[in-house]
């Protein structure tokens, strides 16, 4: 396919994967960092760091839902201005544990929030209103387009601030995470107020999720490379691709179940 002189690469290109599938795994230490793998390791620390401060008696069961969010908000901006600043954006990268520097604060204060959430039990409470969700919902397009308007100001004049560099890496992490906190009270708000329920086929995928996560890229894997050679648009190839890993790993995971039970 062809357009204004260019050829649209993506629609004709018929190999798939377009890289050695291996560099997906683990042990595969590239640029990125264990892929999309690399956060399990880190979860795992999570729980070991949040397991030994819970025996020390060490807990966030004495703060408010609003008091953690404000902290967590403010801890997290305040690492992403530093991050920025001081330059230490990028992956600290060892034989064991790999993990995004401006990522690992984040993700840890979203663990803590998660794990007080479910102490205090927000998600099994019903929703008191929806006006919250209604002005969030209308107004969250605001830090989200600011946030990429300085971002994309930035890439394309960097020796230009627009109006400091100091302020304008302040203001580019402040409407990121403002966007953070919108979309993830959106998503979560959106799913307590439509999808809050659960039949016998939705409760086998959810009891499916974790493990399939664990399998998806070897099993991605192998069914790729068996479409590597097949004469097909990639488009195809990959739509394919989706649905057969997603059917072949739950079905390894139910398999699997049914042996050890």
């Amino acid at each position: 396919m062809k357009g204004n002189g260019y050829k649209f690469i993506f629609l004709n290109s018929r190999e798939l994967p377009q890289e050695n599938w291996l560099s997906y795994f683990y042990f595969s230490n590239d640029i990125f960092g264990q892929s999309w793998l690399w956060f399990l390791p880190v979860l795992f620390l999570f729980d070991l760091i949040y397991f030994f401060s819970s025996k020390a008696g060490i807990s966030l069961s004495g703060i408010s839902l609003k008091k953690a969010i404000v902290l967590i908000f403010i801890t997290g901006l305040s690492n992403s201005v530093l991050m920025a600043v001081f330059d230490f954006s990028g992956w600290t990268k060892t034989p064991v544990i790999d993990f995004q520097n401006e990522r690992l604060v984040i993700y840890f204060m979203m663990f803590l929030l998660g794990g007080l959430c479910f102490k205090l039990k927000v998600f099994q409470s019903p929703l008191s209103s929806k006006k919250l969700f209604n002005i969030i919902n209308a107004a969250s397009w605001l830090p989200i387009m600011l946030y990429i308007a300085l971002l994309i100001y930035s890439l394309i004049k960097p020796d230009e601030p627009f109006f400091s560099l100091v302020a304008d890496q302040i203001l580019i992490r402040l409407f990121f995470h403002l966007s953070l906190l919108c979309l993830l009270y959106t998503a979560i708000t959106v799913f307590r107020l439509h999808f809050n329920t659960q039949g016998r086929f939705a409760k086998m995928l959810s009891d499916n999720s974790y493990s399939v996560y664990i399998i998806h890229i070897i099993v991605m894997g192998f069914i790729a490379s068996a479409l590597l050679n097949i004469n097909m648009p990639s488009l195809v190839k990959y739509g394919i691709l989706t649905i057969s890993t997603y059917i072949v790993c739950n079905a390894m995971v139910c398999f699997y179940r049914k042996l050890t039970n």
